[in-house]
């Protein structure tokens, strides 16, 4: 007995220093941590930097400025000055050049950039949703798991009582040593469950503290308000599919990638088309100073080019980039003829985790009921201990099955909430 008393010691003492987060906390600290939006906020960094560097073509020339000292030894004859080298020689130039038509190629960047922009907003607010999601899967995973542990502590409470009371039945011969051994059975698996659930509620913990970026376990407050559990969605299912398809975060990037797959195609075709730049070029030279300035000369050209033939590698990269506009065409076609089905089984799923809910509740009183009333009838005499066990199995099972049904209700409605693109508010039906 020595030893259960002291693990449960060192149980309760260790979950007294696991530090406790509220779900706020939680989701604001998984958002930055989180590997899959860290890197989706990056692309968004990327494509904003894309955008301006898109823009900046149309004006803004680039440009190279080079400056370079030269050591000579021995001294030789330099033929530009007409002169003997000088030990030391400094050269500068400046070199800018400007796309002034490029076959439509800038245009098609611009729409490029801009629809690379708006997928890597639209991955950035899935990756947040979806962050948020496993977050509350983790969060909402603590909070289960403490529940079934309370339950599985009264499953060992109510063992414990049942065991006194089949001894002293069967010591005053009321009852057969079976009894006894029966309930001594159902006592030793109930002391097994506890510790099984206890290990899962530890399990749970370390991984909601990897998500919020600790090194150890976290434990979840408890939340005090969740009315929204068994609300009805404030929208119906034409609305939810509308929602998805105007601001979903897999519906814009589909769409957003067809959009970018045209541009390219459209700058492929521009290769076809003559380009033409404008190219300044300057330079000086000296030996006497880093500022040189005794020889200076600048040029400005126009160059035009008309592309004709490159072996082939042109009508590869049309042919690529037709394919994959096509491709992306498909795939944001077949999306949108998935959203009535994917957002409908999004919605049936959270509505059916609802209805489940209330189901289990039900369940749960006519359980305790049934264990009371065979718990009064075998102290009664009125029925075997069969008839009790399985009562209190049933118990058991049906505040089990509660409690899976509100984690998996809470999960639901994160899932919708990842595809819808936003989250829920409840406000708009009070229901």
């Amino acid at each position: 007995m020595i030893l259960p008393l002291l693990t449960a010691l060192q149980v309760v003492m260790a979950q007294d220093s696991v530090p406790v987060v509220t779900l706020a906390e939680a989701l604001e600290k998984a958002a930055r941590l989180d590997p899959s939006y860290v890197a989706a906020a990056g692309q968004v960094n990327n494509a904003e930097w894309a955008r301006r560097a898109a823009f900046a073509v149309f004006l803004v020339p680039a440009i190279t400025l080079s400056a370079n000292q030269t050591h000579y030894w021995p001294p030789t004859f330099n033929f530009v000055t007409f002169t003997a080298t000088a030990p030391n020689t400094y050269a500068a130039t400046i070199n800018a050049s400007l796309d002034v038509f490029t076959g439509g190629q800038k245009i098609a960047g611009l729409a490029s950039s801009a629809a690379t922009l708006e997928s890597a907003r639209a991955g950035e607010l899935q990756a947040r949703l979806t962050t948020a999601m496993n977050t509350e899967s983790d969060f909402y995973s603590v909070l289960a798991q403490r529940a079934l542990a309370r339950v599985a502590e009264d499953r060992l409470r109510r063992a414990e009582q049942q065991f006194a009371v089949a001894r002293a039945r069967v010591t005053s011969g009321a009852a057969v040593q079976t009894d006894s051994l029966q309930l001594l059975l159902e006592l030793g698996q109930a002391r097994v469950a506890l510790l099984q659930q206890q290990a899962a509620l530890r399990a749970a913990q370390l991984q909601l503290g990897r998500r919020i970026g600790l090194p150890g376990p976290a434990d979840a407050e408890p939340v005090l308000d969740d009315s929204t559990t068994m609300r009805m969605l404030p929208f119906p299912v034409p609305d939810a599919v509308a929602r998805a398809l105007s601001q979903g975060p897999a519906w814009r990037i589909a769409r957003a990638n067809e959009r970018g797959a045209s541009a390219q195609l459209r700058a492929r075709r521009g290769d076809y088309l003559p380009h033409a730049s404008l190219d300044f070029a300057g330079g000086a030279f000296s030996t006497s100073g880093f500022y040189p300035d005794q020889l200076k000369r600048s040029t400005l050209s126009l160059t035009v080019t008309f592309p004709l033939w490159n072996n082939g590698q042109r009508e590869i990269q049309l042919s690529q980039a037709r394919v994959n506009r096509d491709v992306a065409r498909a795939i944001r076609a077949d999306l949108e003829r998935s959203a009535w089905h994917d957002v409908t089984a999004a919605y049936d799923a959270y509505e059916t985790s609802r209805a489940t809910v209330a189901l289990e509740q039900s369940a749960v009183l006519v359980a305790r009921e049934n264990n009371r009333v065979q718990e009064t009838r075998y102290r009664a005499g009125a029925t075997t201990i069969l008839d009790l066990l399985d009562a209190q199995n049933r118990l058991v099972g049906a505040e089990a099955d509660l409690v899976q049904a509100l984690y998996n209700t809470r999960r639901a409605r994160a899932g919708l909430e990842v595809i819808l693109g936003e989250r829920i508010n409840f406000d708009r039906n009070p229901q």
